[in-house]
């Protein structure tokens, strides 16, 4: 039983119960699957995307902000209290250099003293979003959503996103206010790519609670009177459906959001890659939106920024170079770790229907084939020579070979 408003109670079934797990199950598995638990993730450098984690009693807050890999935050900050950052990009494992004064990595040692490459914002310190506040935060008993900015990669309230918090499925990525003004030519593509500004809400500094049910369809057809999409008042129509649209409007049919085919139109106008700058021939067209509010955008836009010559100098001036590698996504992340976990179970579901000697003799085949394998790579380094397809293939023939030869020799490997 659960207690809701005016101390009523209602009854929560096993399968409520059972369901949430799984989400939450769901959710973890999407930030945990895709970094490794047993080995720290230092000696593969600035990992593009990781899950990461800071540790209070380690580096506490005032300390040098430092943040540890999935895997040090098991094996080397066990019962330590640790802050959740969920996943970040281009960072590499702190744990254990120089920032943590009184201990070392268990996983690896020998890390240099600094990884000056890493970036850190509050985060590291437990704090989140324009307010700066803890999550969850005791002070707040308001529950309230948290979405992660693309860029800033800051987890920021819905409340204090300066707009209303987009709930369409097809909407992946957000990106802050802040985060648009450091790189504005962004606005651009917003205008054509984002979804339109539903609600404008309160800033983090003065809030006022606003009804969005109220100011929806009003706000809705003041900003297609501003982009042109519907005549001014006291304006003749400028075609039929300009007057369709005005008695859908007058009924509440207008929603202010475009559908994906919508967005999709807009978004592949902008001309190939190669047919000039589609930056600036987006400016050309117009609508402005207005500059201000988070700005959600749908799966497909960063394969829609212009990739001229001068506009790839602006992402690199701007700090989001980024953009232009679909692979840097959250969702991408997720869907290699998925893609691995699915792999890993078809293995064991393949191993659990062999009997004990089969296991160990799988296992042993492996085993030996990748530390020969090794062997025989390393003679080519050593040698400075190529590896050709036809050493690969020479290599697993001589592999069969010898396996060949144990089994006709009546040699098994069992305990």
């Amino acid at each position: 039983m659960m207690a809701v408003n005016g101390g009523d109670e209602r009854t929560v079934s096993l399968v409520e119960v059972l369901e949430e797990d799984e989400e939450l199950e769901n959710e973890a598995a999407a930030v945990l699957d895709g970094s490794d638990p047993e080995n720290c993730s230092y000696p593969q450098g600035y990992v593009k995307r990781q899950a990461l984690y800071a540790c209070n009693t380690c580096t506490p807050i005032g300390a040098e902000p430092a943040g540890i890999c999935l895997a040090c935050s098991y094996k080397c900050h066990d019962g330590h209290d640790l802050f959740e950052l969920y996943t970040k990009r281009n960072f590499r494992c702190d744990c254990g250099n120089g920032k943590f004064i009184e201990s070392k990595c268990k996983l690896y040692p020998g890390k240099d003293g600094l990884n000056t490459n890493n970036k850190y914002n509050h985060n590291f310190n437990g704090l989140y979003c324009t307010c700066k506040r803890p999550y969850p935060d005791s002070e707040d008993q308001i529950l309230d959503e948290m979405i992660q900015c693309i860029i800033c990669e800051d987890w920021l309230h819905s409340k204090h996103l300066g707009c209303a918090m987009e709930e369409c499925v097809e909407l992946q990525e957000m990106v802050c206010e802040s985060c648009m003004n450091k790189a504005p030519f962004l606005w651009t593509y917003a205008s054509h790519l984002a979804a339109p500004p539903v609600t404008k809400l309160s800033p983090c500094e003065a809030e006022v609670e606003v009804n969005v049910e109220e100011n929806t369809e009003e706000n809705s057809l003041k900003e297609e009177e501003e982009h042109g999409d519907l005549p001014k008042k006291g304006e003749p129509s400028a075609s039929p459906s300009s007057s369709d649209d005005n008695k859908a409007a007058a009924d509440g049919q207008t929603s202010g959001k475009r559908t994906h085919g919508q967005m999709e139109g807009s978004a592949s106008e902008g001309g190939p890659e190669g047919a000039g700058c589609r930056l600036q021939e987006l400016e050309g067209r117009g609508p402005v939106r207005a500059r201000e509010g988070a700005v959600f955008w749908p799966y497909f836009w960063r394969s829609k920024l212009c990739t001229c010559v001068s506009c790839k100098r602006a992402y690199v001036a701007a700090g989001v170079p980024f953009l232009l590698d679909e692979s840097d996504t959250v969702l991408a992340y997720e869907n290699r770790g998925k893609a691995q976990q699915e792999e890993e179970d078809l293995l064991m579901s393949a191993l659990n229907r062999l009997d004990h000697v089969q296991q160990l003799e799988i296992i042993y085949e492996y085993n030996d084939m990748k530390t020969e394998l090794k062997d025989y790579l390393q003679r080519f380094a050593e040698e400075g020579r190529a590896v050709s397809p036809e050493d690969i293939r020479g290599f697993f023939e001589e592999l069969r070979a010898r396996k060949r030869r144990r089994v006709d020799g009546g040699q098994f490997y069992c305990s």
